[in-house]
Order: structure tokens, then C-alpha cells, then sequence
């Protein structure tokens, strides 16, 4: 066996997935990402990473888009139950290496390949107000691809929109690999694991630019009155009209967070007008503040320390350059460029 070769090696696969630093997260965010991550630390060698660098490729233009975002995404991470002695915690920019890969990757990829991604299309006509007619937009899943084979991760967690982006980063793998003869990128796979989709307060997809969202660390009376004052069946004009719970977003948010009991007592209630609106959501509101109150908890040491919180960042990087630093060593040896 060659103990250089990646693919073979016997050590616990690696993971990798990063967020854009939007700041403080929501329960969008924790139910469809960082509730998966604290699972799959304790299961694999896990890097988490704040994508800085892809958030320039969608506005590079904005100065203050960093700001304190970065720390009080993290403090959410670390609230949510991100381990640092258990997961590498970075930040992109910090590790050059990604880009170095990056570069390197862009001279073996056909254009082609990035036209294709199904997301690239999509987010222009999404994002249509913004001028997105540059490289770095065009060339962001490369970036992506690099950011996972730089660490040699066997695994990455992803929705069904992510797939594409997968895929890609084998392709790229495999391209490399076979143009210079040797095993040096290890393609990855897909982490389809179960995670719980949360729909905003109005049924869409929670968002803060929608002004849809449940923040993580939001004050308990604010998330009772924005749960009380959630939109419900249109059909329920009046207290004595029977209702729909599949039309209403209130019902989703029991499907997460109620027992069988009370969703049948919804149900039943609901459309026979034996409930009101407000009594449906009373199990939802407590639910809530029962799940978020250990991670408003858990937080406020970080928020009292944020040099606590950066120095956990830069750690996290030192950890991350070393492993990047030597994938990145066996790239420029097989490409020739180790030679002065």
C-alpha cells in the first residue's frame, strides 16, 4: 500500500461545511445545519469554516460586510454545541491555501463545467438587482471544490440543492488526479444525513431578509409575540370558523416540535373549531423557548468575551493550515512546482 495514497489511508473521514457570516443565526440555521454538525463531530474529523471568501463573490463590493458578523456566528455555533476542542473553527481568508488550490484547480477545469452547475443560473436570475457578471461568481464552486479537497474530506453534508456542487468537486478530483498520475485528492461524497427543515414564520423559507425568522438568541417576549402573531388559515376569519392545519404555517411548526398527541388535538381541533388560533400556538411558543433558553445560556460567556471567540477562530486556522499545507505540498510536488 502506498501511504501517501489519500484514498487509502485508515483514519476517520473528514468533514467539511462552512456558512457565509451573516451574523447572529436563526432556527433555520439550527435545525437545517448546525444540530447535523454537533452530531458529526463526534463521529468524524470535522472542519467548519466561515466562508468570507464567498461572500465577496456575491458582494464584493460592501465594506461593512464582515463587521461583527463573524464573531456572532460563531458564538451561535459554539452556543449550538460546536466543539472546538472537536472541530477545527476557521476562517476562510486565514488559510491562503484555499485560494492557492483554487488557482492551481482553475487550470485543469473546463469552463464548461461551471456553466453547467445548476445553482449558477439560478442565483443570477435570484440575485438579478446585482451586477454578478464577474470571475469569482463564475468561478465560486471551484472555490468550493477547493475548500473540500484542500482537506482531503471524505464527507460533506448537503441539501438536494447542493448535490451539483459535490459532484463537481469528484469530477475536478478525478481530472487532477488522472492528469497528474498520482491519487493526491481524495473526491468526496455526499452526506445526505436526516435534518429538519423549519419554514418561517409566514410558511417561505425562513430568511432575515424575508423578516421571517426566529433568531437563536432572541429575547423570549419577542419570540412569544412573533409566534402569537404568526399568520394562520386565511379561512379562520372567526373564532367559530373550522380551519385547515395544512394550510397554516403554524402547523409545521408542530410538526417539529409537537408529540402525536398534540398534533392529533390540533388536527381535530382545528377543523372543528374546537380550538382557536392562539390556543394552537401555545404548545409551539413554549416548545420554542424551551429549546432556545440553554443556547441564549450557553452564549452570554461568549458575548461577555469575544476575544475568547476570536482566539478560538485563530486556532481553529493554525489546526487548519497544517492539514492544508500538506495536501498543498503534494500538489506542487506532482504539478512540478516544488522544485526551487
Amino acid at each position: 500500500m502506498n501511504d501517501q495514497d489519500p484514498q487509502k489511508q485508515h483514519r476517520p473521514k473528514k468533514v467539511l461545511s462552512g456558512m457565509r457570516p451573516t451574523g447572529k443565526l436563526h432556527l433555520g440555521h439550527y435545525h437545517g445545519a448546525l444540530k447535523n454538525w454537533a452530531r458529526l463531530q463526534s463521529e468524524y474529523e470535522c472542519f467548519y469554516f466561515i466562508a468570507d471568501w464567498h461572500a465577496l463573490t456575491t458582494d464584493y463590493g460592501d465594506t461593512e460586510l464582515f463587521g461583527n458578523n463573524v464573531v456572532d456566528m460563531v458564538i451561535d455555533w459554539l452556543a449550538t454545541g460546536i466543539d472546538p476542542k472537536s472541530a477545527s473553527i476557521f476562517l476562510q481568508s486565514a488559510v491562503p491555501e484555499h485560494a492557492e488550490l483554487h488557482l492551481l484547480l482553475s487550470m485543469t477545469t473546463p469552463l464548461s463545467w461551471l456553466e453547467r452547475v445548476p445553482s449558477y443560473k439560478e442565483q443570477q436570475a435570484r440575485l438579478e438587482g446585482k451586477s454578478l457578471d464577474t470571475y469569482g461568481f463564475l468561478g465560486y464552486p471551484l472555490l468550493q471544490a477547493a475548500d473540500i479537497l484542500i482537506y482531503g474530506a471524505g464527507y460533506v453534508p448537503v441539501g438536494g440543492d447542493q448535490a451539483a456542487h459535490v459532484e463537481l468537486t469528484r469530477e475536478v478530483a478525478r481530472r487532477f488526479n488522472h492528469m497528474y498520475g498520482a491519487p493526491v485528492l481524495v473526491e468526496p461524497e455526499a452526506l445526505h444525513t436526516k435534518v429538519t427543515k423549519l419554514p418561517g414564520l409566514d410558511g417561505q423559507k425562513m430568511s432575515k431578509s424575508y423578516n421571517n425568522s426566529i433568531a437563536l438568541r432572541e429575547a423570549p417576549e419577542a419570540v412569544e409575540k412573533k409566534i402569537r402573531t404568526m399568520p394562520t388559515d386565511p379561512a379562520r376569519v372567526r373564532r367559530t370558523d373550522p380551519g385547515d392545519p395544512d394550510k397554516c404555517p403554524v402547523w409545521q411548526f408542530h410538526e417539529v416540535y409537537s408529540d402525536k398527541k398534540t398534533r392529533k388535538w390540533v388536527r381535530e381541533g382545528c377543523a372543528s373549531a374546537g380550538i382557536g388560533c392562539i390556543d394552537c400556538k401555545k404548545p409551539v411558543i413554549e416548545a420554542v423557548l424551551g429549546e432556545l433558553e440553554p443556547i441564549r445560556q450557553a452564549a452570554r460567556p461568549f458575548e461577555d468575551n469575544p476575544d475568547e471567540v476570536r482566539a478560538i477562530i485563530v486556532e481553529g486556522g493554525e489546526r487548519a493550515r497544517d492539514t492544508a499545507g500538506a495536501t498543498m505540498e503534494r500538489v506542487r510536488a506532482v504539478m512540478g512546482l516544488d522544485r526551487w
